[in-house]
């Protein structure tokens, strides 16, 4: 029988890897279009029917925000798991932050740009490193759901087996 604290450890790391497919595919699909030769490839971007997926990260990342909160929440009795649930919290909420800092005001930058507004200088340069810390970012994001997984392994098979031996 699955545990309250396992259900909510289990779907936040289900929604991570949501999440994570989401970026994937947009890192795989969409980043290297609109990235391949700026301005011209921004054509992506371009308008009232460019790609805009702000809405849906918004709304992903702050379901799964509330969801990973709730694991907190209901594995703090568990020492081990919630101690690993907040370094990966945490190790979360510095790349949200990073995204924020960084990541967002460049591709509203962009976005701009390829609606003729803002300028245009090291355009190549500066969507080749958007590009590239990208990459680092997902990757960040993906370690982190693998973390997850590991507890939610922990916390469904190993625990109950450590508490039955005691």
């Amino acid at each position: 029988m699955i545990s309250i604290p396992q259900t909510w450890l289990v779907i936040t790391t289900l929604l991570y890897y949501m999440i994570n497919g989401a970026q994937i595919f947009e890192t795989c699909v969409i980043i290297p279009k609109w990235t391949a030769s700026p301005p011209e490839s921004f054509q992506l971007l371009k308008g009232k029917y460019g790609i805009d997926l702000k809405t849906f990260w918004i709304w992903g990342h702050s379901i799964h925000e509330i969801t990973f909160i709730l694991a907190i929440v209901f594995c703090w009795k568990t020492p081990l798991v919630k101690g690993w649930l907040i370094a990966l919290f945490l190790a979360h909420f510095a790349v949200r932050v990073w995204t924020l800092l960084y990541f967002a005001p460049n591709i509203i930058a962009f976005q701009k740009m390829a609606n003729g507004q803002g300028e245009i200088s090291r355009l190549f340069i500066r969507t080749r490193l958007w590009r590239n810390m990208n990459y680092l970012r997902v990757g960040i994001f993906i370690a982190i759901s693998i973390g997850q997984t590991i507890l939610c392994i922990y916390s469904c098979y190993m625990a109950p087996l450590v508490r039955q031996t005691r």
